[in-house]
């Protein structure tokens, strides 16, 4: 029988060490927004810098929103941005010295980067009648993780 109540996997016997992983997703955008985002004037400011505060908060806060995820402490982020031909892409890294890997973190940070990006571009997102173009969040996925020592 299958015990079905909400836990968290216990990890304690685990070892510590190395773990990173790296996570990406796309907002699509229009050519004026992404126009808008490559000379930093947004009517609510700079959309990189703005995203990636949240993208960096949403790293930190993963166990807040995600019930299963361990409380990690997270050595390092980086929040990476391009901007490609149709649309805002986002890249997010998160290393650790833990007993659980840091998948989550970097696919909330991701997350939460593109959303906040949305958020301040939604004005330029509309067509004359206030209905939303045909953007969307796109692509959200692990590229990869490491266990073991960092590779330098």
């Amino acid at each position: 029988m299958v015990d079905k109540r909400v836990g968290i996997v216990n990890v304690g016997s685990k070892k510590m060490i190395f773990r990173e992983a790296k996570a990406t997703g796309i907002v699509r955008l229009s050519k004026e927004s992404l126009n808008i985002v490559a000379e930093g004037k947004s009517i609510k400011g700079d959309v990189r810098e703005a995203s990636t505060v949240a993208a960096i908060q949403a790293v930190k806060e993963t166990p807040r929103m995600i019930p299963h995820c361990h409380t990690v402490p997270v050595e390092g982020c980086s929040v990476q941005w391009e901007i490609e031909p149709t649309g805002l892409r986002c890249t997010v890294t998160v290393s650790t010295h833990w007993t659980t890997g840091v998948e989550m973190e970097a696919l909330c940070g991701v997350s939460a980067g593109l959303l906040c990006a949305f958020d301040m571009l939604k004005s330029t997102e509309k067509d004359s009648n206030g209905q939303y173009l045909d953007t969307s969040i796109e692509g959200i996925r692990v590229l990869h993780k490491k266990k073991g020592e960092p590779h330098n």
